[in-house]
């Protein structure tokens, strides 16, 4: 039981993230592109500031580390900061544009197939080891989707796009350098807002004038960005992809209780027994789960 933190930080993460359309969706009237620019760029200036006032410590010991690494490191390094930037932007539009203009459901099929993705992946790419039982609820959790996604095709193709999105983040993030968390969110994100940048003249709409716009973006970047990616980080320290991506689950079940109860979108006999069935596989994953007893090993805080 010595990696609870961990877990409590990965369900923190995912627990925040799947009530995120309470404060999405009355952003419905602006175009997804320009909520991305400005999520993006708030985000990206905070996570600046922070590290400037606050981190010139932790700057000049990861200098120091980043010396320190083989030139093999240092390319795997810039690998997980610039591909994790390339990452994170695909997923916040493709998330944004489906939740608003698609549907919550279809937004949150997107997360249900994301663990899926995230565990077939950690196992083919960082080579992490499942049990039986593991692969059994992984494969429950396969029906769950396939049923779920049946006859809606459309949504599934969607989705697609943002699972594999948030997978190759998750995955790309697993291996660990020994650089401060909060200080490779800031680069990322940092790197994020640059590929934005050329992009903004050309495609942004006209320039907000509410202030629920800027009222909500600050909320989406420090509640339901920078906060929840950074306890995403904190707990791959010690829980493996495949892991977290199971606890992921938890996003898309709250975002569908939430399409139901709050914004009445309809629930068939189908999708009940699917997210049903997901949930099945969810406490068996984490059940036969040897990570949540083991300490597994340490990793620089």
């Amino acid at each position: 039981m010595k990696n609870v933190k961990y877990y409590l930080a990965a369900v923190s993460a995912c627990t925040i993230w799947g009530s995120f359309s309470f404060v999405l969706r009355p952003l419905a009237g602006w175009p997804a592109i320009d909520i991305l620019f400005y999520r993006v760029f708030v985000s990206a200036l905070l996570l600046l500031g922070v590290s400037v006032a606050g981190r010139r410590a932790a700057w000049k010991a990861d200098q120091r580390r980043y010396r320190a690494l083989t030139a093999a490191e240092k390319r795997g390094l810039a690998f997980q900061v610039f591909g994790g930037g390339l990452f994170l932007t695909g997923n916040w539009y493709s998330f944004i544009f489906v939740l608003n203009h698609i549907s919550i459901k279809a937004a949150s099929l997107a997360y249900l197939v994301c663990p899926i993705l995230t565990t077939v992946l950690a196992w083919l790419i960082l080579k992490e080891k499942l049990s039986r039982g593991q692969w059994v609820a992984v494969g429950l959790s396969i029906g769950g989707c396939l049923l779920l996604a049946f006859n809606r095709l459309n949504d599934l193709m969607y989705s697609m796009i943002i699972a594999l999105s948030y997978a190759g983040y998750l995955v790309s993030q697993r291996k660990n350098y020994g650089i401060d968390k909060f200080l490779l969110l800031t680069v990322e994100v940092m790197f994020s807002a640059l590929l934005l940048l050329p992009f903004y003249p050309g495609y942004r709409g006209p320039m907000p004038t509410a202030s629920l716009f800027y009222i909500l973006i600050a909320v989406i970047a420090i509640f339901y960005t920078i906060i929840p990616l950074w306890l995403s980080l904190f707990a791959l320290k010690r829980l493996s992809s495949s892991t977290m991506g199971i606890i992921l689950y938890i996003t898309p079940l709250l975002g569908f209780i939430i399409a139901v109860a709050f914004f009445g979108e309809k629930v068939h006999l189908q999708e009940g027994i699917a997210y049903s069935v997901v949930v099945l596989s969810v406490i068996l994953f984490n059940w036969m789960n040897p990570a949540f007893a083991d300490k597994g090993p340490a990793l620089a805080e």
